[in-house]
């Protein structure tokens, strides 16, 4: 077993640094590893959209890896072992990426489109946009496992993959600004929850909108004389 916390306190001069926190390094760059393997997915899919209908079905690709900090204050908080072993059975956000469309009829496509990969196993799926959070927030997320070809195994990483279309990110980010400020008073935290729901509402309406429109086009093409 090898104890994060044990690994986070060695000090970058201890002779043994390299040692101690190599099983850590290690299975962090599975974790980036898989993170560039399921990235390329995405990248593929969206250059051959854009060659064969000339169109982009994503808009932006972000990537993260939790840090180290972080994944310890999960698993204290969960009441986990601090070990890694336990870190990789039981957080599946450590390695995650957010797909942005323009359409939410786009999400769904490149969903399937990466499930239908041999090599991608579904874990988990839960559809916050057919059933939104109770703050308003909406977004599809999939846990998924892929392997990663080492020297002398295949190991299969854990990956979360959030969509999103342009309307719902910017909802989230403009929520997690407004919404974390602990030193307002209760009364006016209890506002912003309630204008932040109905601009979630506006952000769904907006995107429903433009979905109409969309297959509104595709039925009727502009026909240049």
């Amino acid at each position: 077993m090898h104890q994060i916390e044990q690994i986070l306190q060695t000090s970058i001069d201890d002779e043994e640094y390299e040692l101690k926190t190599l099983p850590y390094r290690q299975t962090m760059t599975y974790y980036r590893c898989a993170l560039r393997e399921i990235e390329t997915k995405f990248r593929v899919l969206d250059e051959q959209f854009s060659m064969y209908y000339d169109r982009n079905p994503i808009e932006i690709i972000e990537s993260r890896i939790k840090s180290q900090a972080s994944v310890l204050r999960k698993l204290k908080r969960r009441g986990i072992p601090t070990t890694i072993e336990a870190m990789e059975s039981n957080l599946f956000d450590i390695a995650g990426i957010r797909i942005i469309s323009s359409f939410q009829d786009d999400i769904y496509m490149l969903a399937d489109l990466l499930l239908q990969q041999d090599d991608v196993r579904l874990i988990q799926r839960k559809d916050y946009i057919k059933h939104p959070k109770p703050n308003g927030y909406r977004s599809l997320h999939l846990i998924v496992e892929l392997p990663i070809f080492l020297a002398n195994e295949k190991k299969w990483v854990k990956v979360e993959v959030q969509f999103r279309t342009l309307a719902m990110d910017l909802w989230a980010s403009l929520e997690h600004k407004l919404r974390y400020k602990k030193d307002l008073p209760q009364e006016r935290l209890d506002e912003i929850s309630h204008d932040l729901l109905e601009c979630a509402l506006i952000c769904a309406s907006l995107d429903k909108k433009m979905g109409e429109l969309r297959k509104s086009e595709k039925r009727n093409p502009i026909v240049h004389p």
